[in-house]
């Protein structure tokens, strides 16, 4: 496969995200009928269903780690290669994550409770975005890839209480200390 037929595979998972998850029944956009640049708080219904929101930066994080992995792994791999691998785990995860078993493991995490999947449009930027951190991340040294890493998670974690290593945890092993941590910034909580 050359490099031009493995960036028409990745513009085309957009569209492959977009018809599976509105066959599958999952909104267009928000059913509040706007469109948001920025949902700052996890805990709003309006989380995962515009254009960016704290799980962005698990998803950019997505990307870095594709190409972490594979320089540190596969260091001789062709780029196009590693390019196709972004490509599938991305629109994978996307359509997988729309499954009712994933969606409902989710629910049996208080943070997410009353999930019911991303709008479309959220679904199809969290795949820009996912591809935006792997192209980032080819370009950097190892040592700012881990930088990156920190910063993202960290700042997902102090800030939104939640984070791709807490969302993996607590998808994997409901942890209370964890759970009751990220409830005391719930405000309907308070």
């Amino acid at each position: 496969m050359t490099l031009r037929a493995t960036n028409i595979l990745g513009f085309l998972g957009l569209f492959l995200i977009a018809g599976t998850l509105y066959a599958s029944g999952q909104p267009p956009i928000c059913t509040c009928g706007e469109v948001k640049l920025w949902v700052g708080t996890i805990f709003s219904s309006d989380n995962s269903q515009h254009i960016a929101d704290w799980y962005t930066l698990s998803h950019i994080l997505h990307g870095v780690l594709v190409a972490l992995i594979g320089r540190l792994l596969f260091p001789k791999l062709a780029f196009k290669i590693l390019l196709l691998v972004a490509i599938v785990t991305g629109v994978g995860w996307e359509i997988i994550e729309h499954t009712e078993f994933v969606m409902a493991a989710y629910r049996t995490t208080t943070i997410n409770m009353g999930y019911h999947g991303d709008s479309v449009i959220n679904a199809v930027a969290d795949y820009i975005w996912m591809m935006g951190g792997f192209f980032l991340a080819v370009r950097l040294r190892t040592l700012y890839i881990f930088i990156l890493i920190a910063v993202l998670e960290l700042s997902a974690a102090l800030i939104a209480r939640e984070s791709f290593v807490l969302s993996t945890i607590m998808l994997l092993y409901l942890i209370d200390a964890i759970e009751t941590w990220q409830q005391e910034s719930n405000p309907s909580k308070s």
